[in-house]
């Protein structure tokens, strides 16, 4: 059995403040940031950053990176390998071999500034999460020798993202999710600096619901049976800024959406 993401405590290193983070973000810097450019070569469309009537939007909720992140706060440091900058996360990299198998998945998140809803050019997404069996790479007996399923993009203009991957399964106690970790810049990304924020995207239920129902996921059926957003202990103080919009059938692969206010 995984260990899992509640109630973990370990020290996640002292997170830099966002506001005096993004103030850093203006101005040239963040023109000549956004110059360089997401490797994905179809970025997902820009969404709106202010709420109906313009305001303030909620910032996305800092959660736990769980006892698998990765990042180098516990355990291996997969960030400062060189080809971890990729939009399909789907294969290992490097001397790392396997390739995670399972219903396809594309995450597309847009970060803005959660003050006036404006986009965050050049500030790069960390983005992690379980294959289908629930284990993940790294860390999971059976896995310590993959690196699936990890990766790292800068977002474009539009503070826009995407990663290509596959719908991650339900392990007991948790609710489908995927972690991410938001970083000034690439180059604070790949060098495991300082991030703005850790938090992670919900899956709604009918969509993990059809992925379960396909092969390879038969474990995810009942674990998903046996939670929810409101037992989950990560979302379970409140999910409004996490669960993504998703889109697709699992024939042909989902998209989840959202916008990461910060």
């Amino acid at each position: 059995m995984h260990a899992l993401d509640r109630g973990l405590q370990f020290d996640l290193a002292t997170l830099l403040d966002r506001r005096a983070a993004l103030t850093l973000l203006g101005g040239a810097g963040l023109a000549a940031l956004a110059g360089c450019g997401s490797t994905d070569p179809t970025p997902p469309p820009t969404t709106e950053g202010t709420d109906a009537t313009g305001g303030r939007l909620e910032e996305i909720r800092e959660e736990t990176a769980g006892p698998f992140p990765g990042d180098g706060s516990n355990g291996p440091n997969v960030l400062t390998e060189s080809g971890i900058v990729r939009a399909d996360i789907r294969p290992s990299f490097g001397s790392a071999s396997g390739t995670a198998d399972g219903v396809p998945l594309r995450i597309e998140l847009t970060v803005v500034e959660a003050d006036t809803g404006d986009p965050l050019p050049g500030v790069a997404v960390y983005a992690w999460h379980c294959d289908r069996g629930g284990a993940y790479s790294l860390y999971s007996p059976g896995a310590e020798e993959k690196n699936y399923l990890r990766g790292v993009q800068e977002a474009d203009g539009a503070g826009a993202l995407a990663f290509t991957s596959i719908f991650p399964a339900a392990y007991a106690g948790r609710w489908p999710h995927v972690h991410f970790e938001v970083y000034p810049a690439l180059a604070d990304a790949t060098s495991a600096g300082t991030r703005l924020v850790t938090s992670q995207l919900a899956l709604p239920q009918d969509a993990c619901e059809a992925v379960y129902a396909t092969d390879g996921y038969e474990q995810s059926v009942a674990n998903l049976a046996r939670t929810s957003l409101e037992s989950d202990g990560v979302f379970s103080d409140g999910w409004d800024t996490q669960l993504a919009d998703v889109t697709g059938d699992a024939t042909n692969g989902y998209a989840a959406t959202l916008t990461v206010p910060v």
